[in-house]
């Protein structure tokens, strides 16, 4: 519990830094460009295209206009087809902030906390751009298939609240934990770092993964107020940026500490090995000599 402590205190301190500041600018940028054109040509489509396959040609619509005027609330009306567009976007959106994030971001941070905290650990490149992709890709698109196939259960509240939070702790852990050690480590150290240390790096992408809800809401929350829903999905965006990169130097920084920490045991077990060997040689050779 205590390295989690630690590289959580070290990670929210260099977030506070103005260079890890000025890092979420960019991605940023990048991903309201993006969405904002995105949702000016194809948000409407898109809705439109929900209201006549799914809504007005299923009977939908009737289902969606009667159970909120039954509750008392019939404007909920006007907005469960946007609220739904939205919904189906969001996963989209966390891939673009990934991606802007491990492409701009994700490098920088590894470069600051290793230069500044880990000076001595040698850069050892097991990880590389392929890896990185592939990891990022597959782990996205297994996040997206369990995400649509689990939509039913999202309707019972325990659910609703516990699957989020697995999803993200389960995609973070998996990009986040390759990128920190890809640097350092060898192949063969990130695999014995990631199995010996799998449970702790989930915690960490559960709790970055329930900070990650929090732009969820304010993104979904967005399509009950359309007219400021620019500035609340801009804002939505920031906040996903913002963890990414929190995200990213709690990684690093613990898993930097843990391969420290393997490097260190490997050495004095070598070390160990060393020396029983030499005590056998010199007992060979004393019992040789008598």
């Amino acid at each position: 519990m205590r390295p989690l402590l630690v590289a959580f205190g070290r990670a929210l301190l260099s977030q506070l830094h103005y260079r890890m500041l000025m890092l979420t600018f960019l991605p940023f940028l990048l991903s309201v460009l993006l969405w904002g054109l995105a949702l000016w040509w194809g948000l409407q489509p898109m809705i439109d295209w929900l209201q006549k396959n799914y809504f007005a040609g299923n009977d939908g619509m009737g289902l969606a206009n009667y159970i909120p005027a039954w509750l008392g609330l019939g404007a909920l009306k006007t907005v469960i087809i946007p609220w739904l567009a939205l919904w189906a976007l969001l996963p989209l959106m966390i891939l673009t902030a990934l991606l802007f994030v491990g492409a701009f971001a994700l490098p920088a941070t590894a470069r600051h906390v290793g230069r500044r905290h880990f000076p001595d650990l040698e850069l050892r490149k097991g990880g590389s751009l392929l890896g990185s992709v592939w990891t990022s890709l597959s782990a996205f698109i297994i996040f997206c298939v369990v995400w649509l196939l689990t939509l039913p259960l999202w309707l019972i509240p325990p659910f609703a609240f516990l699957i989020p939070l697995v999803l993200w702790g389960w995609l973070t852990y998996r990009v986040f934990a390759y990128e920190a050690l890809a640097a350092h480590a060898d192949k063969e150290e990130m695999q014995a770092i990631l199995k010996i240390h799998r449970w702790p790096l989930l915690v960490i992408g559960v709790i970055t993964g329930a900070l990650g809800a929090a732009p969820t809401i304010l993104w979904l929350g967005g399509a009950l107020w359309l007219v400021i829903f620019p500035l609340l999905a801009a804002g939505s965006i920031w906040l996903y940026v913002l963890v990414f990169v929190f995200t990213g130097l709690w990684f690093e920084y613990y898993c930097l500490a843990a391969l420290e920490k393997y490097r260190a045991a490997a050495q004095a077990a070598m070390i160990m090995a060393g020396r029983d060997d030499g005590q056998v040689i010199h007992q060979l050779s004393d019992t040789s000599q008598s």
